[in-house]
């Protein structure tokens, strides 16, 4: 599977999910992931630690935008996850997005990759 491809894994139950990852056998390269808002919240952080035990790489595209302390302590705990990538909403200001990066550095300074989301792709001309 070409790498630079991440499979979104919008459904919203773990068995929808992990049928669908049952195509891709032991062995085999595994697809890099997105882990959204809908089966995150549906299912919590044990689909993040069951995708990470299949051998995926994943994105846990959460947007997270609030005051700088609070995405700073929910980055640490993301971080603890395993993940490979995270995103926040950089309308949070340049300190909110500071504290998520400092939040997601492990003690021993390694971390998930942090990219921000500037334009939803629903906004449109009148937003």
């Amino acid at each position: 599977m070409a790498k630079d491809v991440i499979i979104a894994l919008d459904f919203p139950t773990r068995e929808e999910t992990l049928r669908f990852l049952d195509r891709f056998p032991a062995g085999e390269d595994k697809p890099f992931v997105k882990i959204g808002m809908e089966l995150y919240y549906a299912e919590g952080p044990s689909i993040v630690r069951e995708i990470k035990a299949r051998g995926h790489k994943i994105f846990l595209d959460l947007k997270l935008h609030d005051i700088p302390n609070t995405v700073n302590r929910a980055m640490a705990v993301l971080s603890g996850l395993d993940v490979d990538m995270v995103n926040l909403h950089a309308a949070g200001t340049s300190a909110m997005m500071r504290a998520a990066l400092e939040g997601l550095t492990r003690p021993g300074g390694t971390r998930p990759l942090l990219i921000a989301v500037t334009q939803l792709t629903s906004t449109d001309a009148a937003a």
